[in-house]
């Protein structure tokens, strides 16, 4: 879709932070009336988010997030790694935080964490077909606690202080809208 009246012009960019998550930038851009303007963006790897369901359950983890100051229930996900298709970081990351692996994944979609402020993608993925490997295999610096939760419940609780994190409840709306058309 394409809104030329609307569209931006990037003249520069500089480097201000570079960082093991993320990097950011000052750009200049010129605006569709031709005035210059300054923002910051920043720019990351593109994420998965997985969502596991088995009897009846969302295998999903809790674990400590430093922005909000507080314990987070999130489902499963993290940075697609370099050279990775996000299947795979779908897959990976499923197994490693809840120690199931996926035999089937189906693709919800992407989205935008934030458009105003940041360039990655979040990919949003179903898992079907469990198989209990019995593991979990976290990063050296993940402590997550593996949990499975009523559907019902998190569907209940989405947006309370347990579960805050929006990028859940966006991958939520996707799996609901998959479920409603099976």
């Amino acid at each position: 879709m394409a809104c030329r009246n609307l569209e931006w012009n990037e003249l520069s960019q500089r480097e201000l932070l570079q960082t093991p998550v993320l990097t950011v930038n000052e750009i200049t851009s010129a605006a569709p009336n031709g005035e210059n303007g300054t923002y910051i963006v920043m720019d990351a790897p593109d994420w998965v988010i997985v969502i596991p369901e088995i009897d009846g359950k969302f295998l999903m983890v809790r674990q400590w997030r430093h922005g909000n100051k507080s314990v987070s229930i999130e489902f499963p996900g993290g940075v697609i790694n370099r050279g990775e298709k996000p299947e795979d970081a779908a897959r990976r990351e499923t197994e490693e935080e809840t120690g199931y692996k996926a035999e089937k994944l189906t693709y919800l979609g992407c989205a935008n964490p934030n458009p105003a402020l940041m360039r990655n993608r979040v990919h949003f993925f179903a898992a079907e077909n469990l198989v209990s490997t019995g593991v979990q295999h976290l990063d050296d610096d993940e402590f997550v606690e593996y949990l499975e939760i009523p559907v019902d419940e998190v569907y209940e609780k989405i947006g309370s202080p347990e579960y805050p994190h929006a990028l859940m409840m966006s991958a939520l709306l996707r799996y609901k809208l998959l479920k409603e058309k099976k």
